[in-house]
């Protein structure tokens, strides 16, 4: 399976939308855990590395430095 990269800032697209009905986030923490809050609401989630690699679709906005 490829290694999707990704990185502080960037704004990415899941498999599954929020219930709020936006599926925009913005990783905002990373580490063992990433933390990613919603576009639409502001509401924030920490998930595994594993399992956001897993449930992540691809990348909207790569943040520039």
């Amino acid at each position: 399976m490829e290694q999707k990269e990704f990185n502080l800032h960037d704004v990415v697209e899941m498999k599954k939308p929020h219930p709020c009905g936006a599926n925009r986030w913005k990783i905002i923490r990373m580490g063992a855990d990433i933390r990613i809050k919603c576009e639409g609401c502001g509401h924030s989630v920490m998930i595994p590395r594993r399992e956001f690699s897993r449930k992540m679709k691809k990348i909207l906005v790569r943040h520039e430095e």
